[in-house]
C-alpha cells in the first residue's frame, strides 16, 4: 500500500512527499521521540524494484554503514538506515534551504549571468572541505576506507538559509553502480557531464575524480554553463583531450589566478590535477581571502534569502537581510548585480560577521539537474559510462 502524508514509518511520521528519483522516493518526515520531542529528517525509501536485488541491497547496506559514520559540517549526516515492512530506507539530515542547481537556476532567471565570484568560490571551498573529510576517513585500525562520492553535481549539494554548504548522498553512487549493469542504457540522463575522464572510461576511481567533478561544478557556477555539453561520446572525447575552454574565455573579468585554479582541477591526467580536495580547497581559500577577506557564510545565507524571498513569503517566513547586503554585492569585483526584490526585505542593522561557526542544521530534497540527454551515444560508450559510476539519484 502506498504511503500517505501523516503515515507512521517506523520511528518516523511522514510530513510531505518530496519526489521520486531513480533509486528512491523522498519524504520530509520527523522523528518522534519521548515527551513529544520531534526532529525533522529526510527519508529516502528504496524503490520496490530494487528491494529484490540482493547484490544491490547488500552493497546499499554496506555503504550506508559507512555513510552513517560521516560527521562533518559540510556533509549532510545520515542518522539512521534500516528496513520497515521489508522496505529499506535512509534517514538523513534535513537542511533548511535549496539544492545548488536550483540556486543557480534562480540566479540566472533573476538576471544574473552567473554567481558572483566570491559566492562560487566559497561554495566550492566548502565542498572541498567536506570531500576531504570523507576521502581521508579510516576504520578502527587506521586503514583508509577509500570513500569516493562518484556523483558530485549541483543536485547533490545543498545550501542552507543560514549559509550552510552540505554534500548529500555519499555511498549511494557505489551501490547504484552495481545496479547500473542491469539497467538499460536509456537511464543515462546527463550525469556524464560531471564524470572525470577516468570515470567515463570505467577505470577505478579515487578522490581525484571528485576533485574533477568539483571543478566542473565551480566552472558552471562561475560561467553559468558547463565547460562541455552534448552527447556522451562528444563530451568524453573533448574532456579526454583537454578540449575545455578556460572559464576566463566565457567570463573575461575572471582573475587569472582563479582561472588557473579551475583549469588545474580539470586536467585530464589525474596525476596533474590537485592531489586532493584539501589541496584544491587550499588554493581556493588563498584566492578567496586574499581578494574578499570579509566574505563569510552569512553572505551565502543572505543571497539565498534574496533569491528565494517569494518562496519564503509563501511559507509565511521572513528571514532578515542586512540593508547593506545589496550594496556589498555590488562592491564585489567581477560579480553580477542581484536584482532588487519586488517587496521590501526584513532588515537587520548589523553587517555580516567575518566568521560564523555553523552547526549542522536540519533541507530540501534534491531535484534532477536539467542536463543534456544522452541519446545518440554508442553502446560501447554507454557501457563505459555505466562502469564509471553512472546513477540516477533518488
Amino acid at each position: 500500500m502506498a504511503l500517505q502524508t501523516g503515515d507512521v514509518f517506523g520511528r518516523y511520521e511522514l510530513v510531505s512527499w518530496l519526489g521520486r528519483g531513480g533509486m528512491a522516493e523522498t519524504w520530509r518526515a520527523q522523528l518522534v521521540g519521548d515527551a513529544g520531542v520531534t526532529k525533522p529528517v529526510l527519508i529516502k525509501k528504496v524503490l520496490p524494484e530494487y528491494a529484490d536485488d540482493e547484490a544491490f541491497i547488500s552493497m546499499f547496506i554496506s555503504e550506508a554503514r559507512i555513510s552513517a559514520t560521516l560527521s562533518h559540517g559540510n556533509v549532510a549526516q545520515v542518522f539512521d538506515f534500516g528496513r520497515v515492512d521489508g522496505e529499506y530506507f535512509l534517514a538523513m539530515e534535513f537542511v533548511d534551504g535549496q539544492p545548488l542547481h536550483r540556486v543557480l537556476k534562480r540566479a540566472l532567471k533573476s538576471g544574473m549571468a552567473a554567481l558572483p565570484i566570491p559566492v562560487a568560490v566559497f561554495i566550492a571551498l566548502e565542498m572541498c572541505r567536506g570531500l576531504h573529510y570523507a576521502h581521508t576517513r579510516t576504520d578502527g585500525s587506521g586503514k583508509p576506507l577509500g570513500i569516493v562520492h562518484r556523483d558530485i553535481s549541483p543536485d547533490n549539494v545543498l545550501l542552507g538559509y543560514e549559509g550552510q554548504v552540505k554534500i548529500v548522498d555519499f555511498g549511494i553512487a557505489k551501490a547504484q553502480l552495481l545496479r547500473g549493469f542491469k539497467t538499460a542504457p536509456g537511464v543515462v540522463k546527463g550525469k556524464y557531464l560531471f564524470f572525470s575522464p577516468e570515470q567515463a572510461r570505467g577505470e577505478e576511481v579515487d578522490a581525484r575524480s571528485d576533485v574533477w567533478a568539483t571543478g566542473v561544478v565551480l566552472y558552471e557556477l562561475l560561467c553559468g554553463k558547463l565547460p562541455v555539453d552534448g552527447p556522451p561520446h562528444v563530451v568524453m572525447m573533448r574532456v579526454g583531450r583537454g578540449e575545455i575552454p578556460a572559464p576566463g574565455v566565457l567570463r573575461p573579468e575572471l582573475p587569472r589566478e582563479l582561472n588557473d585554479i579551475v583549469m588545474k582541477a580539470l586536467t585530464p591526467d589525474r596525476d596533474q590535477r590537485f592531489e586532493s580536495s584539501h589541496a584544491f580547497g587550499d588554493a581556493l581559500a588563498g584566492f578567496l581571502y586574499s581578494n574578499f577577506p570579509r566574505f563569510s557564510a552569512m553572505s551565502i545565507a543572505h543571497l539565498l534569502r534574496v533569491l528565494f524571498r517569494g518562496d519564503l513569503v509563501q511559507e509565511g517566513r521572513e528571514l532578515p537581510v542586512p540593508g547593506s547586503f545589496l550594496e556589498e554585492m555590488k562592491s564585489w569585483k567581477g560579480s553580477t548585480e542581484v536584482p532588487e526584490p519586488a517587496t521590501p526585505l526584513p532588515q537587520v542593522r548589523t553587517r555580516p560577521p567575518r566568521v560564523q561557526t555553523l552547526k549542522p542544521s536540519v533541507t530540501a530534497a534534491t531535484e534532477p539537474h536539467p542536463l543534456a540527454s544522452a541519446r545518440g551515444s554508442s553502446p560501447r560508450m554507454i557501457q563505459g559510462l555505466i562502469a564509471g559510476g553512472l546513477l540516477t539519484v533518488g
